[in-house]
């Protein structure tokens, strides 16, 4: 959500900001602003009412010990009381309508998010090998190890078992990203996948993407499609000391999309299902301390990728394409041989103080408290890194070469052989 305040101080700045997003949104930077002058109105001429109405009764308390006659001063006092409550009314209901307009403005672009309408290609890191070969894809590598016949008949299309070293292979990657990612500071956690409404209101995935989201019939519950969601709830409506910042988590939990509108996409396989595992960054820190660790995040992504052995390009999202609660978004994609392209493996975003604020996270120094920003990151999404390793490391033979770096996890060395 908007700083308000912000947008009193600086209309022509937030909607020149917003207007790179979608050419729509200044008329609603400008009903806000008329919203929120009517707001303010309604909230002086209550305050002027209730002064009104402590001066009327301080009269009837004065008049009565005088031995005076208050009865003029009692008329007075509940005619101001019966006004003060139709317009407490007007202060709730345009208070109401004030957050809904807030709610529905997207974070501000950063000046660097890509000005669209493509991507910004920034670097490709890897060698893409040119195969002696037709490339197979990623089902006929795995065999019977990927089984979505099966998965289709249980719990319909877009779900897979995964078995033998292909499970091997999961946990192996797992843990070593897990193992990675303390040393860079960040704590593992394992949080719950079933969420309340306002988890998801806060990270900015409702109501942006209801579509994509699962939801509990019986329970006011949803299914996440990210531990994003349930790490930046870690400490809502927390205020933090300056001093403990940044904290940085890494959430590991299976995650839900219902990939609506995805019909006929990436039908073929794991590459796009409804039910996944994930490994992702979660970053707390201070406002001015979110473009560097931005950049911290992006670069342990492409740490990863490069010791994986994984050929890749990073790219700077259009700012048409952000999702509403992000300023700045990489993603990370991998080349595939069978598609002779790449596809989005990671992706990281500063969501500067637009998640913190709807959680009312805040943190404090030098005695002032002050709204922090958020930033998260895939470290890896195990099914499409799943993927990538099978088709990077064939062979002619069908066989499959694994990285080094997994063996000592428990992952095998070679796939077929």
């Amino acid at each position: 959500m908007l700083d308000i305040r912000r947008i009193r101080q600086e209309p022509d700045l937030v909607k020149a900001a917003l207007a790179r997003r979608s050419a729509e949104l200044p008329s609603i930077v400008d009903q806000v602003l008329a919203c929120d002058q009517r707001w303010r109105e309604l909230v002086s001429h209550v305050e002027s009412l209730r002064a009104l109405q402590n001066a009327a009764g301080k009269e009837v308390g004065e008049l009565m010990r005088r031995g005076e006659d208050p009865q003029e001063a009692r008329r007075r006092s509940s005619e101001l009381k019966a006004q003060l409550a139709p317009a407490e009314e007007e202060v709730r209901l345009a208070s109401a309508e004030l957050e809904s307009l807030l709610h529905a403005l997207p974070n501000l672009p950063d000046p660097t998010a890509a000005a669209g309408p493509e991507d910004e290609i920034i670097r490709e890191v890897g060698e893409v090998c040119a195969l002696d070969f037709t490339p197979r894809d990623h089902l006929e590598l795995a065999g019977g190890l990927i089984d979505t016949e099966r998965a289709a008949r249980l719990s319909g299309s877009r779900f897979a078992y995964l078995k033998g070293e292909l499970v091997m292979l999961e946990l192996a990657l797992v843990r070593w990203v897990l193992e990675k990612l303390r040393e860079h500071g960040f704590v593992p956690v394992i949080p719950p996948v079933l969420v309340r409404e306002r988890a998801l209101f806060g990270t900015g995935f409702l109501p942006d993407t209801e579509q994509q989201i699962y939801r509990l019939a019986d329970d006011e519950l949803y299914l996440v499609g990210t531990s994003e969601v349930a790490l930046a709830s870690l400490h809502d409506e927390e205020i933090i000391d300056a001093a403990n910042l940044p904290l940085r988590y890494a959430g590991f939990s299976p995650c839900f999309r219902r990939e609506a509108g995805a019909a006929g996409k990436d039908t073929r396989g794991i590459f796009r299902v409804h039910q996944f595992d994930k490994v992702e960054m979660f970053s707390f820190v201070e406002p001015e301390r979110s473009s560097q660790e931005h950049e911290r995040i992006l670069a342990i992504e492409e740490e990863i990728l490069a010791s994986l052995e994984i050929p890749y390009r990073v790219v700077n999202i259009a700012v048409t394409d952000l999702g509403n609660s992000a300023a700045k978004k990489y993603d990370c994609e991998g080349w595939l041989p069978s598609q002779g392209r790449y596809r989005e493996l990671t992706s990281c975003s500063n969501t500067t103080d637009y998640q913190a604020r709807r959680l009312g996270i805040r943190l404090r120094r030098d005695k002032r408290s002050e709204t922090l920003h958020t930033l998260n990151g895939t470290a890896v999404a195990v099914g499409r890194t799943i993927i990538a390793l099978l088709e990077n490391g064939q062979r002619e033979d069908g066989t499959v070469a694994l990285p080094a770096v997994l063996a000592d996890y428990g992952a095998p060395a070679a796939l077929g052989a």
